[in-house]
């Protein structure tokens, strides 16, 4: 599978003390539907993400915006000296 679509991520709380990393695909309309969901189902199965929104564009293109949470863990002060 060649990458010849764009990515872009980023991160935000929803709510408080939950917070998604956001990663947007632009994926062109000459992939075909089960190449896109394939790809989709690789990345939830590997990376952990979940659809978010999909946006299909007039011209074919679609939009999709994938979510993970991101797990902080507490910082322990019995570790801190």
């Amino acid at each position: 599978m060649s990458e010849t679509w764009q990515r872009r991520t980023r991160s935000r709380a929803l709510r408080p003390g939950v917070e998604y990393e956001f990663d947007r695909l632009v994926i062109p309309r000459d992939h075909s539907r089960s190449f896109v969901t394939r790809l989709l189902v690789d990345r939830a199965e590997q990376g952990g993400w979940e659809l978010d929104r999909v946006r299909i564009t007039p011209d074919g293109t679609r939009r999709v915006v994938l979510r993970r949470r991101i797990i902080r863990q507490p910082r322990l002060a019995f570790y801190v000296s």
